[in-house]
């Protein structure tokens, strides 16, 4: 850290200024250096805090680094919290948490900077716009690793990093672990059918048919955005959120107001796909738009109905990034029955910090064989990809 910069860790999002956080490149519309990530915007993180859902009594205690000039001007940042379990992240940890306190240690808490309940890559390391990123980025996360020794805590644990920020990470002594998720990319494809046309003809078919079957028994798809989404939609989201959550996750994370909050902050970055049948809604999912990606997250029903999940999920996201010119759908985590859906293997990535030097050992053995591992099923995902052969190969 040079001596007109220091390192401050501050507890509140709301206590960060929307002007300073705007000015932080990804994190707005009005930064070019980055495309837009909505997760990172001041609206999104400030509604997580604001609406109980990311909190100290839920486990989610803000400890977000900011880099700053001696006269206080904001110029890098890391969103982080203090965290006193492993749930909500998405990057399982468990296993090295009862390792560690099987041997006597204490794994929580932890810092984990991520965004939460967000499975969703995005910048991390973040910079002003205008400066040069990489000094700063280091200087983020050398002061991690100093932010972790002076609270005496186990580790810190920074998920879903970009390809361009992973090796930064590294250069700091951080362990580097991967994952896969399933995304679909945009050839230029004028449309869906486009699209079809580039896969095989027997999956070509088989999806036509699936799509046909999704809308079977009087079901519609609307897409509601911007002024589209009032309280009244707010409240039938909700509580497709609440069945499908409640049995999926035993507790959802979101509250209601989290809802009524970026509807009013951020209403033009949503895009919900909403399936009506008899004159009502029936199911739902939240997508959030970025700079050039569309991020699917959530979805939920109160009907079963065959394929209206892969139909809300998986091809309404394709219509609409197809329809406005986006490079990218992200559909969440896991899923291998995406690939099917056109939604290919692509790596991602986390890095770790951990204090001790006997754990990080241990861990640090396990991801070189389990970065292996990934590997090899990506390669092994990527042969099955209903694609004619040639025409696409393995995102990295």
């Amino acid at each position: 850290m040079t001596d007109d910069l220091s390192i401050r860790v501050e507890r509140s999002f709301t206590a960060i200024s929307p002007e300073s956080w705007s000015r932080l490149s990804g994190a707005s519309k009005a930064c070019s250096t980055l495309a837009y990530n909505p997760f990172v915007s001041h609206a999104f993180l400030s509604s997580l805090e604001e609406s109980g859902s990311a909190t100290a009594e839920t486990g989610w205690l803000g400890h977000h680094l900011l880099l700053e000039t001696d006269r206080g001007e904001l110029i890098g940042a890391l969103p982080g919290y203090l965290k006193s379990h492993s749930q909500g992240e998405y990057v399982f940890d468990h296993g090295w948490a009862d390792a560690f306190e099987r041997a006597g240690g204490r794994y929580y808490p932890k810092l984990q900077c991520s965004i939460p309940f967000t499975p969703a890559t995005g910048p991390r390391l973040l910079v002003a716009e205008g400066l040069q990123r990489l000094p700063i980025q280091s200087a983020i996360a050398e002061s991690l690793k100093e932010v972790v020794r002076r609270l005496g805590i186990s580790s810190a644990h920074v998920t879903f990093v970009p390809d361009d920020e992973i090796g930064v990470f590294e250069m700091d002594g951080y362990l580097h672990r991967t994952d896969q998720q399933f995304h679909f990319i945009n050839e230029g494809y004028a449309d869906h059918e486009a699209f079809l046309e580039t896969l095989a003809s027997r999956k070509r078919k088989a999806l036509r048919r699936e799509r046909r079957a999704a809308l079977e028994n009087g079901i519609s798809i609307d897409w509601l955005t911007g002024r589209d989404l009032t309280e009244r939609i707010w409240d039938q989201f909700f509580k497709f959120y609440m069945d499908t959550g409640g049995r999926k996750w035993g507790r959802p994370y979101l509250t209601r107001t989290f809802y009524s909050l970026i509807g009013e902050r951020m209403a033009d970055d949503i895009l919900l796909v909403m399936a009506k049948r008899e004159g009502r809604y029936i199911a739902g999912a939240i997508n959030f738009i970025g700079g050039d990606t569309l991020y699917g997250r959530h979805w939920g029903c109160i009907e079963d109905h065959p394929f209206l999940h892969f139909e809300v999920c998986y091809h309404q996201a394709i219509d609409f990034a197809l329809a406005k010119g986006l490079k990218r759908v992200e559909a969440g985590a896991q899923g291998e029955h995406k690939l099917a859906r056109g939604y290919l293997p692509v790596t991602t990535h986390s890095a770790h910090y951990v204090a001790h030097a006997g754990l990080r050992r241990a861990i640090g053995d396990y991801l070189a064989r389990e970065r292996a591992d990934v590997e090899q099923m990506g390669e092994l995902l990527a042969e099955h990809s209903p694609f004619r052969k040639g025409e696409r190969q393995q995102e990295d």
